[in-house]
């Protein structure tokens, strides 16, 4: 796949999530959708990026990112995608991979 076709794949897979409901997904899926997405947009976390006044909540955010950080950008989006597309084929399943 171009990294074009990727984008625009990618893309598309960030409007139809913006259209779920939070409360539709099981936290895990929600926290391992956050981690792709800023790996994707962001890249590899930085020690030095973590703030160390956060909340428990964001805890969990950074942890999740953190545990796909060797993964390339490219990488992130083709998962993110994947996620995406099961959530809209199985909207009843947890999809715990």
């Amino acid at each position: 796949m171009s990294n074009n076709d990727l984008e625009i794949q990618f893309q598309e897979a960030l409007q139809k999530a913006s259209e779920m409901s939070q409360s539709s997904l099981p936290q895990d899926v929600q926290l391992r959708l956050y981690a792709y997405y800023k790996q994707a947009t962001f890249g590899t976390l930085e020690t030095k990026q973590i703030n160390a006044t956060f909340h428990l909540r964001d805890a969990f955010k950074t942890n999740a990112w953190m545990q796909i950080s060797h993964i390339s950008a490219s990488e992130a989006k083709e998962q993110y995608i994947e996620i995406i597309n099961s959530l809209l084929e199985n909207p009843n399943s947890n999809e715990n991979e």
